[in-house]
């Protein structure tokens, strides 16, 4: 059997850590490959860790085609929903594929809105896959369906099973952090919500941060919040200082007032003895 290892899709799901791979191989080792290998024709679509243990070790394994893939999209789009369907991946990660998938789905629905067919890129690296792969699963097989779009911050959460909150920190985290950063994150050594506190610091802040460990990335984080309540404390204490400016001062305007009537009262007394003593001089 001819299997192809394509190595973009190899790399399209982040690779299992060190630990998860050595676990895995123990596994094969003692109870052999139970997962069919997922291909695409000869391209091997699931299951590239096991495939490399079994190689290694001389091991068998059974293989299984999709013949529902019409384009690599279909194909990411499978190994997407595959890994979101398993529960241990990190959030991280599940909002990366979340966000993935919103992307290729958006490019899908405006291919189909504009008619337009699809390009050489959506061809399985050039190639397209042997007539035999669909025998054995019946030749009419049908396209995926198209999926849901996630045209809203909700939907994407809901598809990466996270809160709103959270695809919008992975989201800043995707546009502002450096990849030393990114690459803290995604194992773990820090949470999301401290990598999207530190992604707003400049390139150079995040990577010297990444680069001093996980103390330094939660002092950063803390200073970031630090930083953005201070403006909101300083508001708060001017606001008080000049209502108590204004306490301080209403005594003496009301002491001012009052003398500003007395003033006003003694001078139109002043006017009336004058306008009466015009009256009588008048009537003599």
């Amino acid at each position: 059997m001819n299997i192809v290892v394509n190595e973009e899709l190899k790399a399209y799901i982040d690779p299992m850590t060190p630990e998860e791979h050595e676990a895995l191989e123990r596994s094969i080792l003692a109870e052999g490959c139970r997962d069919a290998l997922v291909l695409w024709g000869d391209v091997l679509v699931d299951g590239h860790n096991r495939y490399g243990i079994c190689q290694k070790h001389g091991l068998p394994f059974k293989t299984v085609q999709n013949p529902r893939f019409r384009s690599i999209e279909d194909v990411h789009l499978w190994m997407i929903d595959q890994h979101l369907g398993r529960r241990s991946i990190s959030d991280f990660l599940r909002g990366v594929l979340a966000l993935r998938k919103k992307d290729i789905v958006e490019q899908q629905r405006a291919r189909t809105a504009t008619a337009e067919p699809a390009s050489a890129s959506d061809a399985p690296f050039d190639v397209d896959p042997p007539a035999e792969a669909t025998v054995d699963e019946g030749a009419n097989a049908s396209a995926l369906p198209p999926p849901a779009p996630l045209n809203s911050r909700e939907a994407i959460a809901r598809a990466a099973r996270l809160s709103s909150s959270q695809v919008g920190m992975i989201e800043k985290i995707q546009k502002q952090a450096a990849p030393e950063l990114v690459a803290a994150v995604k194992s773990g050594v820090i949470s999301i919500n401290t990598a999207a506190a530190v992604a707003t610091l400049p390139a150079e802040e995040q990577v010297s941060a990444a680069n001093a460990g996980k103390d330094e990335l939660k002092q950063a984080a803390k200073r970031v919040r630090e930083s953005k309540k201070k403006p909101r404390a300083d508001s708060a204490e001017a606001s008080a200082g000049e209502e108590e400016q204004l306490q301080q001062a209403a005594p003496d305007a009301v002491q001012a007032l009052q003398q500003r009537v007395a003033e006003l009262t003694t001078e139109n007394e002043s006017l009336r003895r004058q306008v009466a003593e015009l009256q009588a001089q008048l009537g003599h």
